[in-house]
């Protein structure tokens, strides 16, 4: 009699649905970023800070897949090594991504479809909440219920500028902040779902990263409109091409005129 043959599953059954959900989220960045590229509007010839800014982020990309994919195969050793390679990474991105927000509004290119102080405040946000869920992930690295499902809401909350670059601007165009929040609070309500039909309840690392993205929206569309903003704004791009670019004013959208 030939012996029978078991295949052994590449991700163990619980943790499936994190290593999935991870692989449609890197594949989400990839795309967008590569459409963008073939569409000639990104480009190999953007300035030295662009191109930091493109490999820490799509860096992150790769480690998030390598680090969701280890967890989910059961190889935990490697998965924590790299661990404290990803808070040091998370550290580096917020500071990058913050100066590039910076540095986009002093250049006048502020994508139409966001109030120019909105932008200014709503990306160093996401990005702080990103290393702040991160971090909550490293501190209940031991807790593989809480763990994985902060690591999904903290990937969700630095979502909005692949989303912004898939979602249809000329169609929705100054609803693009909702539509691109949507986007990003379907990953924890898929979670909420897969919980609710597999286990009976919803975790609360769910309900802990859905309000902390609820919260960011309400930010953005409250004090990101505001004369606070403003004010920043005006600080952030003084002498500065973006200077010239009212901060609480949507910009024109750059679409052909007809004649």
């Amino acid at each position: 009699m030939a012996p029978m043959i078991t295949h052994r599953p590449v991700f163990a059954p619980d943790a499936r649905f994190f290593a999935i959900t991870g692989i449609v989220m890197a594949l989400i960045n990839v795309g967008a970023f590569s459409f963008f590229a073939a569409m000639g509007i990104s480009s190999f010839r953007a300035t030295i800070a662009v191109h930091v800014h493109a490999i820490l982020f799509m860096g992150w990309v790769l480690l998030f897949v390598c680090q969701v994919s280890l967890g989910a195969a059961g190889s935990l050793a490697l998965h924590r090594k790299l661990g404290w390679l990803a808070v040091g990474w998370a550290l580096a991105m917020v500071i990058v991504g913050t100066l590039s927000t910076i540095w986009s509004a002093q250049k006048a290119s502020v994508p139409f479809f966001f109030l120019p102080a909105q932008f200014v405040l709503m990306n160093p946000l996401s990005v702080v909440l990103f290393a702040a869920l991160l971090s909550g992930a490293v501190a209940k690295r031991r807790d593989r219920a809480w763990h994985p499902r902060l690591i999904i809401c903290g990937m969700a909350a630095i979502m909005g500028p692949s989303l912004g670059r898939l979602l249809p601007a000329p169609l929705l165009m100054y609803s693009m902040l909702t539509a691109v929040f949507i986007g990003m609070v379907a990953f924890p309500i898929a979670g909420m779902i897969r919980d609710k039909l597999r286990y009976g309840h919803v975790h609360p690392a769910w309900w802990l990263g859905l309000v902390s993205l609820l919260l960011l929206q309400l930010a953005t569309e409250t004090l990101g409109r505001s004369a606070v903003a403003g004010a920043i704004y005006s600080s952030v791009v003084a002498g500065t091409p973006g200077e010239r670019v009212p901060g609480l004013i949507y910009q024109p959208p750059p679409f052909p005129k007809a004649s």
